[in-house]
């Protein structure tokens, strides 16, 4: 599966990517919302829409398949020399797309930490709206306090 946007490309991530996200996970500004993860071949690497484009992240998604309740999740990073330039923007636009064209589902969640005002400006855009904050709900991997985050979603009808 290979998923184009307007200037990244979306693709599995194997395990010869491990070494570069790992590295951006471990990134200051990026640690501050994200875990490194224990395995990121469950992931999308995002790359620049050139062929053979560097990895500058990485996007996930979850399915809830059963058909009275099809919705899907999404969570992203991406490296601090890449923040800002509109590529988180196009990468979740495009996953969106394809999980709402493709995959049917009509409604998509996400869900930063409610201190993460610049994520939460980057879902707006996308058309996300605040569903409520979800308490205590993520643990500090570095602190081990709990976080509040804010649960957002879009509807199909609705993607930017």
């Amino acid at each position: 599966m290979e998923l184009r946007g307007e200037r990244v490309v979306l693709r599995p991530a194997g395990n010869g990517d491990a070494v570069i996200l790992d590295r951006i996970v471990r990134e200051p500004a990026v640690a501050r919302w994200w875990s490194p993860p224990d395995d990121y071949t469950d992931m999308l690497a995002v790359t620049l829409g050139t062929p053979g484009g560097e990895v500058v992240g990485a996007i996930r998604y979850d399915e809830e398949t059963d058909p009275e309740f099809r919705s899907a999740g999404m969570d992203i990073f991406l490296t601090t020399a890449h923040h800002g330039e509109g590529l988180g923007t196009d990468a979740l636009r495009t996953l969106a797309r394809w999980l709402i064209g493709e995959r049917g589902h009509h409604r998509l969640t996400i869900d930063p930490l409610a201190a993460n005002t610049a994520a939460v400006r980057c879902y707006t855009r996308l058309g996300f709206r605040p569903v409520g904050i979800l308490r205590a709900y993520q643990r500090d991997h570095r602190s081990g306090a709990w976080q509040d985050a804010l649960l957002m979603d879009l509807l199909a009808d609705e993607l930017t």
